[in-house]
């Protein structure tokens, strides 16, 4: 899901992350590898947000799917997995 600057902004409020911005020479790759989405990174890894299938209105809610774990302490390599679906909710605004 690509988000809009305020869905990144609201996202942020709510999870501690960073997003990568979609300047970054690194985005290119991440979208050819796991598809056009907002990315984010934490202290586990890399991570996306989806819609959640259990909102109540359609946009309003999104859960953090992880597709990477650093592989070092230094937070300079990651290793992609399958995508795993968090228990992390955030409610987000309409696109703009």
């Amino acid at each position: 899901m690509k988000l809009s600057s305020a869905q990144v902004e609201q996202t942020l409020t709510q999870v501690e992350a960073q997003a990568i911005p979609d300047s970054h020479p690194m985005v290119q790759r991440l979208n050819d590898v796991f598809g056009d989405h907002t990315f984010f990174l934490d202290s586990d890894g890399l991570s996306i947000v989806e819609p959640s299938t259990e909102s109540p209105r359609e946009g309003s809610q999104a859960r953090v799917v992880k597709l990477a774990n650093w592989t070092d302490q230094n937070f300079t390599s990651l290793a992609p997995h399958d995508p795993v679906v968090t228990d992390t909710v955030v409610e987000l605004v309409s696109k703009e």
